[in-house]
């Protein structure tokens, strides 16, 4: 079919408004204020080129006081109600269009509290899908009945609710789909003054593509930076987002692909994972950001966003005066125009504990340069190095290299250090779950798909266990295989958070990364 003069219109919008009128306690004990803004809609229009239009609508924002001085006794559950609504007109060539959709709310403040020893609930959501059908089942939100109404019980629920999830909308001429959203206060007939004073906000928002969550959706106010990642995984699930939890279980795959460690790992493409480290400036220096690599045992792993530069790495050690340049480097995702190589072991064998590159330049060097505020967040971990066999053949999987590296077939070998490099491991699985029954050797076919992949030949910490002068690296088509280890490739330096660290804001993108409370 052509279309002449099409054009594609996207217009997104953060919607319009109903009141919501908040709630009163009917019980002696308990006064309630309801605040909210005049009624009014904002259309949201998205324009394809075959001419489909789908609009949205939706209410104000949810503004909730507790104030014992407005309301008298015995008035009962009080409900605010609101709506979002999706039109989606087909074009007039075909007359049949489909589209997907999401709506959240979102609650941006929320202090109330349970008065009762058994957690009654006092905030109740009720949900109607747009076939007048009552939701019965909302992500991990537990159904209550309280003040003689049964819905969701959000009392303490902060963050984003996923109302409807790419839900779908067909239209052979114009339809309209209408979720009804109410929150109900429900009356104890007990005392609920410890909610007076108390406030909730929220906003109800539908739109064509999904929201990607931050962990400022499950630690608005910080918290422990490894928790969060871990309740992060919880609220978003393994297949909807990129950060994935290692069970052994196989929730999004088969469970033989999978470390099983317990770990929760980031993948893909690129997801938000950025985190400023060694740097408290409003904006964080490009060389001050790094990535999460994942959870393990509790404490949160990160890696080097960019290649480390002889200023921090230093000019003894292992380091070898021949340079990369950028500019004959297509496939170069980072921002330096020079990036300095250093030896994985230039006394020419592969053990690690004998390596300067570790023992000068990683954790001598590099760490002086953070200044002891920011090494002190630092683990001292305990390395695994006995390294792998040099001869995986093409049928290895990311499973059976992380099982030689550290898993059930590593050596005994260790080395007691804060920083160290990522393991072959790590950059496998470092790319979305489809590419884990592939050999490294072939993962030239998932840089696009992989966020630690950077376009030039870097090191890993592991050796080749069965030669005595060969160490892994990854190079710049994105394979990974043993080479000498008086090579001399890129460094990035990957390093254990202590477990106490905490998160203190950011939203995980390069331009906003997380900040952590130092």
């Amino acid at each position: 079919m052509e279309v002449k003069n099409e054009k594609k219109v996207l217009a997104l919008s953060f919607l319009g408004v109903l009141t919501f009128i908040a709630v009163v306690v009917g019980a002696t004990y308990a006064y309630f204020t309801a605040q909210g803004g005049t009624s009014a809609n904002t259309n949201v229009n998205v324009q394809t080129a075959t001419t489909d239009n789908l609009s949205f609508q939706t209410g104000s924002a949810i503004s909730l006081t507790a104030n014992q001085e407005d309301f008298g006794v015995g008035a009962g559950n009080k409900s605010g109600s609101t709506f979002a609504r999706a039109t989606l007109t087909a074009n007039n060539a075909t007359n049949n269009a489909t589209r997907n959709y999401y709506v959240y709310l979102d609650i941006t403040s929320n202090n109330f509290e349970y008065t009762t020893v058994d957690e009654q609930a006092e905030l109740l959501l009720k949900v109607i899908d747009p076939d007048g059908t009552e939701v019965t089942t909302l992500g991990s939100l537990e159904r209550k009945t309280s003040g003689g109404e049964t819905g969701f019980d959000i009392t303490e629920s902060t963050g984003l609710i996923t109302i409807a999830d790419n839900y779908e909308i067909v239209s052979t001429g114009t339809v309209t789909q209408e979720w009804q959203i109410e929150v109900i206060f429900a009356n104890l007939d007990s005392d609920q003054n410890a909610n007076t004073g108390k406030s909730f906000s929220a906003t109800l928002t539908i739109q064509e593509e999904a929201y990607e969550y931050t962990l400022a959706d499950v630690c608005p106010d910080g918290g422990n930076l490894a928790s969060c990642i871990a309740d992060l995984n919880t609220l978003v699930g393994d297949d909807v987002g990129n950060l994935y939890y290692h069970d052994g279980i196989g929730n999004y795959t088969n469970a033989n692909l999978e470390a099983g460690d317990n770990s929760y790992r980031y993948a893909g493409t690129n997801p938000n994972n950025y985190i400023c480290f060694g740097s408290d400036e409003e904006t964080c220096p490009t060389d001050n950001l790094y990535r999460i690599i994942g959870v393990f045992n509790g404490q949160v792993k990160l890696i080097k966003s960019d290649f480390a530069t002889s200023a921090s790495l230093g000019t003894d050690g292992d380091y070898n005066t021949i340079t990369y340049e950028a500019s004959s480097y297509p496939n170069y995702r980072g921002s330096l125009t020079t990036i300095n190589r250093y030896y994985w072991n230039n006394v020419y064998n592969n053990i690690w504990s004998q390596s300067n590159l570790n023992t000068v330049n990683l954790n001598t060097n590099y760490i002086n340069s953070l200044g002891s505020e920011w090494s002190d967040l630092m683990a001292i971990k305990n390395w695994k190095v006995g390294g792998m066999d040099g001869s995986f053949d093409i049928s290895s999987t990311v499973k059976q290299y992380y099982d030689a590296e550290v898993g059930s077939d590593s050596s005994s070998t260790t080395y007691d250090a804060k920083i160290g490099l990522m393991y072959a491991s790590d950059y496998g699985y470092a790319a979305s779950p489809y590419y884990w029954t592939w050999n490294l050797y072939a993962y030239s076919g998932a840089t696009s798909n992989n966020w630690m992949y950077m376009g030039l030949y870097e090191w890993t910490i592991s050796r080749s266990s069965n030669s005595p002068n060969l160490a892994f690296y990854v190079n710049d088509e994105g394979r990974a295989y043993a080479s000498y280890a008086n090579g001399v490739y890129a460094v990035r330096p990957v390093f254990y958070l202590e477990s106490s660290v905490q998160l203190e804001g950011g939203i995980g993108t390069s331009s906003d990364p997380y900040r952590l409370a130092v």
